[in-house]
């Protein structure tokens, strides 16, 4: 009886509008930030590194270079604090964490990118046959 009073108290805050980003897509998380009484967004774009959990704890990790230095920051999915989750170009992978990259320097972090076709702009994407003339 807890768990359906705290899955119908959870259903409320989890989020339904979220793009689908998976491991090494390059994103743009927007948070946001209060400083004093004010309120601002700010933009980290990075590429996703690990992502865990399930339902309204599920988590990503994002990492990014600035000046030389790793900086990975953990966001929760269904955060208010979360504005939206932009994709800024989707990487080919073949793990499930890519805690490899710490350890790489410059041009070597650089992921293959993929073309992902959106299933509703297949038909306009794709040539379309023309009738045969005899």
């Amino acid at each position: 009886m807890s768990q359906e009073l705290m899955s119908k108290a959870v259903a409320g805050s989890i989020k339904k509008d979220l793009p689908k980003f998976e491991i090494g897509d390059t994103v743009g998380v927007h948070c946001k930030i209060v400083e004093g009484d004010k309120e601002r967004v700010q933009v980290f774009t990075g590429t996703v590194i690990a992502r865990r959990g399930s339902g309204m704890s599920e988590m990503f990790t994002v990492r990014r270079i600035v000046n030389n230095e790793g900086v990975e920051r953990t966001f929760p999915i269904h955060s208010p604090r979360i504005g939206q989750v932009e994709i800024v170009r989707h990487g080919r992978v073949r793990r499930a964490k890519l805690y490899f990259l710490r350890d790489r320097v410059g041009k070597a972090t650089r992921l293959k990118e993929t073309k992902k076709v959106k299933a509703k702009g297949l038909e306009a994407a794709l040539p379309t046959e023309a009738p045969a003339t005899e």
